[in-house]
């Protein structure tokens, strides 16, 4: 039995691009592009004769390895490169890159052999998709005191076919099965494979005690129904459900027939001829080749007729941000007295010259790989349960640079500039409240629900909640918004409330009301404290399990919303171009 799960696990592996068992998605590939202008002129009778490195960092050594080159072109100083980077892209990732050029002298494919560095320029590949058209232009440096020029670097996500399919399909005059009464009909769809074979890619649910059912309407991707080949046999088998036979549920020991459901017959089709729609075409005779043999009448075993057929692109995250979707981050940072005296070493905001506190660390994180997406990399930075200067009032939602008409702090250094200040001018009190600062940010959510800018609020704080009720209440109202949650637990106390509000177990609810997504994430910190002190690649680890979740809640959003993206601007290739790639 568990083989036979194993095997149909692999199935459905093969059919949605998908691993059930490590529930590993395939990455999103990006293909880079790179061109240059106005590059350092070394050759003396000519101009230079460039040629791109494009060298990957690893998350642990941080070392530079190399991914690839692009051609030479001879003699500019202002090449298009025709050769292309193809690159797994991950949002949750720091995916730091470095571009070097150098004027070709020799043929040898030894870099110190070609005497001439035109310069390098460093960025992210978030840095890239998320700049405007998902077009970078930098200066290139490298060489003191001369100006190298520019590079630009664009980014193109490369589409396996994102369309699905949504069919229904009905049945007449079904052959009867059951002794007692009718059939209880389901349909079973196989996809052909380049070595004939046949995977399974969908199975209808069972229309009890009818010879004419009518199936429900199904979405399907339609690279599980034909890999993108339209023309490619697509075969569909009947059956009768028996009660004996396994369970009708959609459950991966459904997706093998079992021997005690009835055959009835099957017939075959394609993409290319469901794709007509409703018509003549489309009505298809069920065969059962074992009866046709044995009775001389056989006419057939019923017919099955497609009711409808639509298709409709599936967009994806970076569609929306080639599109101009901007991701603003906010950060809210808990002033509670629980922390600790931030003079003391035991402090959970303790300022140790030289190392950051958990607060910072966190913040660090999360906040640089999410400016990548935001153009102007201004970020508002709140506090909560603290009393402030002058008067002693205490304030759940108070902005960490003290200006209360602009919350805003120029980029990651700027967020923990103002944490640092705060920390010396506020009093840690309590309680510790969230919704004050759930509200901020929905506030701004609220006012733009076109799909211009979707907001991300990392919550930093060392426990346990007071306001459950309102905070539930607050991530209800906010799951409707085109806004997500992150909580970054730190020190040693009970998280539970924290796991309540994340939902992936139990769908949050408020007043008896469900919220409409899940848009919480919590991670607690101490889970990621690597014990030989790689603060490095244990910060990496935080972020990578609490951005992981974005992309899909913010499509959550715009599919639910019917937002589409803005088209982008086509990707400039130079006249008489063709592609060629750099991949590993």
């Amino acid at each position: 039995m568990e083989g036979d799960v194993m095997d149909k696990l692999e199935d459905m592996s093969s059919v949605y691009d998908f691993d059930p068992i490590t529930g590993n998605i395939p990455a999103t590939k990006v293909e880079i592009t790179v061109s240059c202008r106005n590059l350092l002129d070394k050759d003396t009778f000519s101009k230079s004769d460039p040629l791109c490195v494009l060298y990957t960092q690893g998350v642990e050594t941080k070392q530079w390895r190399e991914f690839g080159r692009t051609e030479v072109i001879d003699n500019t100083l202002n090449p298009d490169f025709v050769r292309k980077y193809i690159l797994d892209y991950f949002f949750e990732e720091k995916q730091n890159l470095r571009f070097d050029l150098y004027d070709v002298d020799s043929k040898s494919p030894d870099l110190s052999k070609h005497k001439d560095f035109l310069g390098q320029a460093f960025c992210t590949l978030g840095e890239i998709v998320g700049s405007p058209a998902s077009r970078l232009e930098k200066p290139l440096g490298g060489i003191p005191g001369k100006k190298c020029g520019t590079i630009i670097l664009s980014a193109e996500e490369l589409s396996n076919c994102r369309d699905s399919a949504t069919m229904q399909f009905c049945a007449n005059k079904l052959d009867k099965k059951d002794f007692f009464g009718k059939s209880d009909p389901f349909m079973v769809f196989y996809r052909s494979n380049e070595d004939g074979t046949f995977t399974i890619c969908h199975k209808t649910e069972v229309v009890k005690n009818t010879l004419n059912p009518v199936w429900q309407p199904f979405t399907i991707p339609v690279r599980a129904l034909c890999n993108g080949d339209y023309d490619r046999t697509i075969k569909v088998e009947v059956y009768d459900w028996d009660r004996d036979g396994r369970c009708s549920h959609w459950c991966f020991s459904t997706f093998i027939p079992s021997p005690s459901h009835d055959f009835i017959g099957d017939f075959t089709t394609s993409y290319r001829e469901l794709a007509r729609g409703q018509s003549q075409f489309n009505v298809y005779e069920v065969i059962n080749t074992k009866k046709k043999m044995k009775k001389k009448k056989y006419v057939n075993s019923g017919t099955v007729t497609l009711l409808s057929f639509s298709v409709e692109s599936e967009f994806t995250f970076l569609d929306y941000i080639k599109g101009g979707t901007q991701i603003n981050f906010t950060v809210a940072i808990d002033f509670t007295a629980s922390n600790g005296n931030p003079s003391q070493s035991t402090s959970l905001h303790y300022m140790n010259p030289y190392q950051l506190n958990a607060y910072a660390m966190a913040l660090k994180a999360v906040g640089e790989i999410i400016q990548d997406y935001d153009s102007d990399k201004m970020f508002p930075a709140l506090g909560f349960g603290a009393k402030l200067p002058p008067d002693g009032r205490v304030s759940h939602e108070f902005p960490l640079n003290g200006n209360m008409e602009n919350p805003y702090c120029n980029g990651i250094e700027g967020i923990l500039e103002a944490y640092h200040q705060s920390l010396k001018t506020v009093q840690l009190y309590g309680p510790t409240n969230f919704a004050p600062v759930v509200n901020h940010v929905a506030r701004y959510a609220a006012a733009v629900q076109d799909g211009s800018q979707y907001f991300v609020l990392l919550i930093i704080t060392d426990g346990v909640i007071s306001d459950m009720a309102q905070t539930k209440e607050a991530i209800v109202n906010g799951a409707k918004l085109p806004m997500s949650i992150i909580i970054v637990g730190v020190g040693q106390a009970e998280f539970d409330a924290m796991v309540e509000l994340d939902g992936d177990d139990i769908r949050i609810s408020s007043r008896g009301k469900l919220a409409e997504r899940d848009i919480v994430q919590f991670v607690p910190f101490r889970d990621y404290m690597d014990r030989t002190g790689n603060h490095v690649l244990s910060m990496a680890r935080l972020a990578k399990d609490v951005l992981a979740e974005i992309p899909d809640q913010f499509i959550s959003y715009m599919k639910s919303r019917g937002i589409k993206p803005n088209p982008a601007p086509p990707p400039y290739t130079p006249p008489g171009h063709t592609h060629h790639h750099t991949q590993i």
